[in-house]
């Protein structure tokens, strides 16, 4: 008699099921993720949007109280102390710097506030308790709705929507300048949903996943044209071929990453990092840099604890006290330290280094792309510190990603039979 291996079907161990999808959740967390994400905090084109992204740190609180009800969350000490110590001491120190009140200067700390999302977002995730497919479901919803908007924009805005003169430190969608026409579009979603597709590909085995991480860069470098993100980009993605890929393939990347790298930098703008002349704006970063460390001067406690800000309320600001287009985010980690401090730079930076060390320790338990990609954006972040100071500009998206991996920790239980089971 023949060997039929349908009579011993019933031998083997059910698959685990795979966890529910389930969409009023998913909705849910599209809606808010921009809004989380700071995805609309520097679009003044769409006021509506732009005016709600400013205040929806405030409008979002309600959600913080339900931690209460919760085990002791990681990071909530460090996120709490690092907030009041850079908005309360940088206020204290801009009355004798810049002779403001108190009150004053903590309006000058505003674009701090999104910090507290990690607060309010983990509290509405541990309300909500989405899965962490309907968590991937949502953020990569996310991405691709960024794509789509972006390549629309590209398709039907005439040349009349580029802006060609722009005001000093106004930033509109849609500009044109010496890089060509660009879309400032917030990456924050697409460039996470690329490190997820090459995570996932990776561990899939199934290069068709790599077709988005391509259009994303494709976008990047031909629409955006922002030089720290491409660069930083690049350089995160290279960095995850290295280090999640097998020796040999590691080997190919080792000797084309060179390859590829002389080829960015045969575009025109993303050679221009390097630029000295008077349009590539380094003079004013220089002469920026020059004031700002003569103001600092010799006195230790300038340097440790920082000199504050000109609140962003006063009509005359910064570029009039020091006579110059005078912006803390030309100059990256010394404009960090010239406003709080070598104490307060310490203070930003360890958020995402130790959330770097905490989704590795969390995807020993949960080996998830999302979970990945999040690791790879913070290592982003810290590449394109340099170049472009997100910790002060956009702290949401670091608040929100580390709020993610505190309940996935908190949640691991219920993960476990997601293992392995990508979305």
């Amino acid at each position: 008699m023949a060997f039929d291996p349908a009579r011993f079907a019933w031998m083997k161990p059910p698959a685990p099921a795979k966890s529910r999808l389930l969409w009023s959740k998913v909705v849910l967390l599209v809606l808010l993720l921009p809004l989380f994400g700071q995805s609309f905090h520097y679009i003044k084109d769409v006021p509506p949007l732009w005016a709600l992204s400013k205040i929806w740190p405030l409008i979002a609180l309600p959600f913080a109280p339900v931690l209460l009800y919760r085990p002791y969350s990681a990071f909530s000490r460090q996120m709490i102390f690092t907030f009041l110590w850079l908005v309360g001491i940088s206020s204290v120190a801009a009355i004798p710097a810049f002779g403001q009140s108190f009150l004053i200067g903590l309006t000058g700390q505003i674009k701090l506030l999104p910090l507290l999302s990690f607060f309010s977002f983990l509290g509405f995730l541990y309300w909500q308790k989405p899965t962490l497919r309907e968590l991937t479901a949502a953020f990569v919803i996310c991405a691709v709705a960024t794509l789509l908007v972006l390549l629309t924009l590209w398709l039907i805005a005439p040349q009349s929507w580029y802006v060609g003169t722009i005001d000093v430190g106004d930033a509109p969608l849609l500009s044109a300048d010496a890089r060509g026409n660009r879309i400032r579009m917030p990456m924050f979603f697409a460039m996470l949903g690329m490190f997820y597709w090459y995570r996932l590909a990776n561990q899939t085995q199934k290069w068709r996943w790599f077709v988005p991480v391509a259009i994303v860069l494709s976008c990047m470098m031909g629409l955006v044209r922002t030089r720290a993100m491409v660069l930083g980009g690049a350089a995160t993605l290279a960095l995850a071929m290295l280090v999640a890929t097998t020796p040999r393939r590691r080997l190919i990347v080792m000797l084309l990453v060179p390859v590829l790298l002389i080829a960015m930098f045969q575009i025109p703008y993303v050679a221009s990092v390097f630029d000295t002349d008077q349009n590539s704006g380094l003079q004013v970063r220089v002469i920026t840099a020059q004031k700002a460390t003569y103001f600092l001067g010799n006195e230790w406690i300038n340097w440790l604890f920082g000199v504050g800000s000109i609140s962003s309320i006063n009509p005359k600001g910064m570029a009039d006290f020091f006579s110059h287009y005078f912006f803390l985010a030309d100059i990256t980690w010394l404009g960090i330290v010239f406003e709080f401090g070598l104490f307060g730079a310490a203070l930003l930076l360890a958020l995402p280094v130790q959330g770097i060390w905490y989704f590795k320790k969390l995807r020993r338990r949960i080996d998830h792309p999302l979970l990945a990609a999040m690791q790879d954006y913070l290592i982003y972040v810290i590449l394109i510190s340099g170049l472009y100071p997100t910790l002060t500009l956009q702290p949401g998206e670091v608040a929100i990603l580390l709020s993610v991996a505190v309940y996935c920790r908190f949640a691991a239980k219920d993960f476990a039979a997601q293992r392995r089971r990508f979305a």
